[in-house]
């Protein structure tokens, strides 16, 4: 019950502090994509003692919701869950796999379209923008990408896709194997 009022709260807050922007959901569908997400780690952890409920929750919260916010607005949602889960960290996630992986699909290049390939450099903030497209895919069954022309939007989306496929290759189940069908919103 207490997790479930933070769970309300965060977002009551974030919708009152947090700039305005299209693309930000506080309601039904943010408490939704919350929940989901804590399942999935639940179920993954196991019967961790490490991870108390707080620390699932909190996760979850981040999970679903960093990724969307704009750099303007992570410090101050950041300061609004450390202001409702004092004393709560957080371990890092465990992406090795997958970050090994988004290093070697970037340092071969990423085939975007026949002929077309590019070659990424691999900064954190890249690698970043990756691992936090992947835990959207995870909570969410639709996700588009928006951005500036040229941000690199389809890269990191290939970049995933492929990173995931290879893990995939190498006997890692945990990854499924992509493919992309690009098709035309025009025809």
């Amino acid at each position: 019950r207490e997790n479930a009022q933070k769970i309300v709260r965060v977002l009551q807050l974030s919708s009152e502090q947090l700039s305005s922007q299209m693309h930000y959901d506080y309601g039904m569908r943010a408490v939704n994509s919350i929940l989901i997400a804590a399942g999935n780690l639940r179920f993954k952890l196991g019967n961790n003692k490490q991870w108390t409920e707080a620390m699932i929750i909190l996760r979850s919260i981040n999970d679903v919701n960093l990724a969307k916010f704009l750099v303007e607005d992570i410090p101050l949602f950041q300061g609004i869950t450390s202001d409702l889960f004092p004393g709560v960290k957080l371990p890092e996630a465990d992406y090795d796999t997958l970050l090994t992986n988004i290093h070697e699909v970037s340092t071969n290049g990423i085939e975007i379209a026949p002929d077309n390939v590019y070659y990424i450099d691999d900064k954190a903030e890249y690698n970043t923008k990756v691992i936090q497209l992947y835990e959207m895919v995870l909570v969410r069954h639709g996700v588009m990408v928006v951005g500036q022309t040229c941000s690199g939007k389809t890269a990191i989306i290939h970049t995933l896709a492929k990173a995931m496929t290879l893990a995939n290759s190498k006997d890692n189940s945990v990854y499924n194997k992509v493919v992309i069908y690009t098709i035309s919103p025009k025809s």
